[in-house]
């Protein structure tokens, strides 16, 4: 389900939407404005994440994991 929703943005950002839009990078305005949303989102919520982590302290596997990582080549595949 989408809903729509009126946006104004500076004229620059338009025009930069637009050359995106324009030169193929990007398949709609719609498209642009999505990407940045979701890539907001994920930072509030890391940022999110990390103040949890910081008020929590430190956690005595974590030192274990990061020695684990640093000697193990990680795929993400």
């Amino acid at each position: 389900m989408t809903k729509q929703i009126a946006v104004r943005l500076p004229e620059e950002l338009a025009d930069f939407i637009d050359s995106e839009v324009g030169e193929g990078r990007a398949a709609s305005r719609a498209t642009i404005v999505i990407r940045a949303l979701e890539r907001e989102r994920r930072r509030a919520r890391a940022a999110r994440d990390v103040a949890i982590l910081v008020a929590s302290g430190p956690h005595p596997d974590w030192g274990g994991l990061a020695e684990y990582a640093a000697r193990h080549v990680l795929s993400v595949e």
